[in-house]
């Protein structure tokens, strides 16, 4: 299709390597959080939320979780509508403070960090469940037996699973080079591109869902940069 970049390059991304203090990690998190309110992720998620999850759910997991502040613009859209959520934030990094947990508390949500690979928690999840698991900007860091090994854990866990991705296209590639006018530092002027590059177009990640009898699989694109994926056993 015009305007779509051809193959899925996953490369490694800087940020990935810095640690949690580092002055260039954190002036690339406040980027980032400049980016996803530019590609509007937070609206996009609460959409899709208030679409696909068919009653207010008990307990939520987000995956790739960062610091907290995605999810958290997240809650402020839902929170009304979806009182006493229980969430757990999960990152291998840990990046979670309490001044963010209280920013939820206020919200009525009571909120867990847990620093963990998220392969290695799969492994000691057991058969706890949660509701919703939801993604942001996370999935494109995995090549595709990465993912299908990542989604064969998550499905038994949730009968709801919701990602907002980047989209490969030539036109959001192109806006990832110019965020140096955001004054962009170079780890994002490196990442933002990389994480194009490893985007996601058409229906790439509905191949890799485990597919379960009564599945529903929504996978479409927003707009020029964002990429959106729905698994639910709800097809309402």
């Amino acid at each position: 299709m015009p305007g779509q970049l051809a193959l899925r390059r996953v490369e490694p991304e800087i940020l990935d390597g810095l640690s949690a203090g580092d002055p260039r990690a954190q002036a690339s998190r406040r980027d980032l959080r400049r980016i996803n309110a530019l590609m509007i992720q937070a609206g996009i998620m609460a959409r899709l939320l208030r679409r696909r999850v068919a009653r207010p759910p008990r307990r939520i997991l987000e995956i790739g979780a960062g610091d907290g502040a995605f999810m958290l613009a997240v809650a402020r859209r839902m929170a009304k509508r979806w009182p006493r959520v229980e969430l757990t934030l999960l990152d291998r990094a840990d990046l979670i403070t309490g001044l963010r947990i209280d920013e939820f508390a206020a919200l009525g949500w009571r909120a867990e960090a847990v620093t963990a690979d998220v392969f290695e928690w799969l492994t000691r999840a057991g058969h706890q469940r949660v509701d919703v698991i939801a993604a942001n900007l996370f999935l494109h860091h995995f090549d595709d037996a990465g993912l299908a090994s990542l989604f064969a854990g998550l499905r038994p866990l949730t009968a709801v699973f919701i990602a907002t991705e980047p989209r490969r296209g030539a036109v959001a590639l192109a806006a990832s080079r110019l965020l140096w006018a955001i004054g962009a530092n170079d780890v994002t002027l490196h990442d933002a591109p990389a994480s194009v590059r490893a985007g996601f177009v058409g229906a790439e990640l509905s191949g890799l869902w485990p597919r379960g009898d009564g599945a529903f699989i929504e996978e479409r694109d927003i707009g020029p940069f964002t990429h959106t994926f729905v698994a639910t056993d709800d097809p309402r």
